[in-house]
């Protein structure tokens, strides 16, 4: 057999299995947002799981899904230090007026339990562990695999980004900050729901590169469930604040 036949099957394999991955998403993504509450929680690990195994099937390896043990160790250092790192962030936009607006999000306007609960239970488990496994983990790993880091970077975090679309769709409207920036009625939304999209695959290729770096998936995990669980943890501490 030529290396071209070779190839040529090995990219239709890799579109077939690319494929199946952005189905199931799709699926989940709007079961998460017209199914009923706490469907996320539910089927993010058990979907997780099963792309792991799809993952697995397809030949990839723990490392190449950047699940290997050897790279845990690394992986903690670099997952420490992301932590730290928006711990700090955070911190400072918080401290100053001008970017304090940023953390006043609607949706995120809880009960103090509702609020541990979901940054500690329902952001890990329902959000980061699906997305980290499906975009830096299995999708990355099979484009990597096939076509090398550049495009499995790009096409990861493309697919990341239009995984924000659903999402997004009332963020003009829940947060004060993105709302005053994009306007309201529809042009504010559909600007709102780009932006969205264009940061977050911003942040897959940030992610990415974190995932490469350290070689484990632990430390993308670690800096996503940074990103979203302690926002929702400044904004409901700073809600209980009154300013001057």
């Amino acid at each position: 057999m030529s290396d071209d036949r070779i190839l040529t099957v090995s990219g239709r394999r890799l579109g077939f299995i690319l494929g199946a991955v952005v189905v199931v998403l799709v699926a989940v993504n709007v079961a998460n947002k017209f199914g009923p509450p706490g469907t996320g929680l539910v089927a993010g690990p058990l979907v997780a799981l099963g792309l792991l195994l799809l993952g697995r099937r397809a030949g990839l390896t723990w490392h190449d899904l950047g699940l290997s043990p050897r790279t845990l160790t690394r992986g903690s250092k670099y997952a420490a230090g992301a932590v730290l790192a928006v711990a700090v962030v955070y911190g400072i936009a918080a401290a100053v007026p001008a970017t304090r607006p940023a953390f006043q999000d609607g949706r995120y306007d809880l009960h103090p339990s509702a609020v541990l609960e979901t940054a500690f239970l329902v952001i890990p488990l329902g959000t980061v562990l699906l997305e980290e496994v499906a975009f830096r983990g299995v999708l990355h790993g099979l484009v990597n695999r096939h076509r090398g880091a550049v495009w499995a970077s790009v096409v990861s975090s493309v697919l990341f980004g239009m995984w924000h679309i659903l999402p997004s769709l009332g963020l003009a409207d829940a947060n004060q900050a993105i709302g005053a920036a994009v306007g309201g009625g529809t042009t504010g939304r559909v600007l709102a729901v780009a932006g969205a999209v264009a940061f977050t695959a911003l942040a897959g290729l940030l992610l990415c590169e974190l995932r490469r770096r350290s070689g484990s998936l632990l430390a993308a995990a670690a800096l996503h469930w940074a990103t979203n669980g302690m926002g929702l943890l400044v904004g409901a501490a700073l809600a209980t604040v009154h300013f001057a």
